[in-house]
C-alpha cells in the first residue's frame, strides 16, 4: 500500500456517509426523496475523491488497500448528483477490475446505477426501486436469464433471491413506498434532468 494517508481520507469520507445514513434511518427520513443534507454530503465527498483520483489515479487495492478501495466505491456509488464523475469512475473501475485491483461486483453495481440514471437497461439487476404496486423491485433489465448468468459469474445471488433480500432490508429500515408513484417518477425525472443524467 503506497498511499496510507489517502486511504485514511477515503475511509473517513465513507464513514461520514454511513453515519448520516444511519441518522436519517433513525429519524425515518431516508425514503422521503433525496434528502438535502445527504445530497450535499454526497457532492462534497465526490469532489474530495475526484481530487484524490486526480492526484494518485484510481484508488486501487495495491495503492490504498482493500478497505479504502471498497470505501472509494461507496463514495462513487453515492455520487448520484455528479454524472460526469460517476461515468469517469466506471471507466477507471473497469481497468482496475481487469487488473485484479478492484471488486467486479462493485463494477456491476456502478454500471447498473449509471444505466438506470440514464434510462437504460441494467446488465446485472442490482438497482431497485418502488414499483406501481408499492413493491421494491429491480429497475428494468435486459433479459432475466442473461442477468442471472452475469450475476452468477461474479458470485451474486439470483435476481429472485436478491429481490427478497432488498424487500426485507427496506422493511427493517422503515422504508415505505411513495404515496404517489407517478408524482415521484416525475420528480425523479426532473431531478435527473437537472443534474445532467438525461436531456
Amino acid at each position: 500500500m503506497k498511499h496510507i494517508e489517502v486511504a485514511k481520507i477515503i475511509i473517513r469520507l465513507k464513514n461520514d456517509d454511513l453515519e448520516l445514513r444511519d441518522k436519517l434511518i433513525e429519524n425515518k427520513q431516508l425514503s422521503n426523496g433525496y434528502n438535502e443534507e445527504m445530497a450535499k454530503l454526497h457532492n462534497k465527498n465526490a469532489k474530495a475523491l475526484d481530487d484524490l483520483i486526480d492526484a494518485i489515479g484510481f484508488p486501487t487495492i495495491d495503492k490504498v488497500g482493500k478497505e479504502a478501495n471498497e470505501a472509494a466505491w461507496l463514495v462513487i456509488h453515492h455520487s448520484i448528483g455528479q454524472p460526469d464523475f460517476m461515468k469517469k469512475c466506471v471507466t477507471l473501475l473497469k481497468k482496475a477490475v481487469s487488473e485484479n485491483q478492484a471488486n467486479p461486483v462493485n463494477l456491476a453495481y456502478l454500471t447498473d446505477r449509471v444505466a438506470v440514471f440514464e434510462g437504460s437497461a441494467q446488465q446485472y439487476g442490482t438497482q431497485f426501486d418502488w414499483d406501481e404496486n408499492g413493491e421494491l423491485s429491480p429497475n428494468p433489465y435486459d433479459d432475466e436469464f442473461k442477468v442471472n448468468q452475469r450475476r452468477k459469474s461474479i458470485g451474486l445471488k439470483t435476481l429472485e433471491e436478491q429481490t427478497e433480500i432488498m424487500r426485507s432490508r427496506a422493511k427493517s429500515e422503515n422504508e415505505v413506498p411513495p404515496q404517489d408513484f407517478h408524482k415521484r417518477k416525475k420528480e425523479m425525472d426532473a431531478w435527473r434532468k437537472s443534474v445532467g443524467w438525461i436531456k
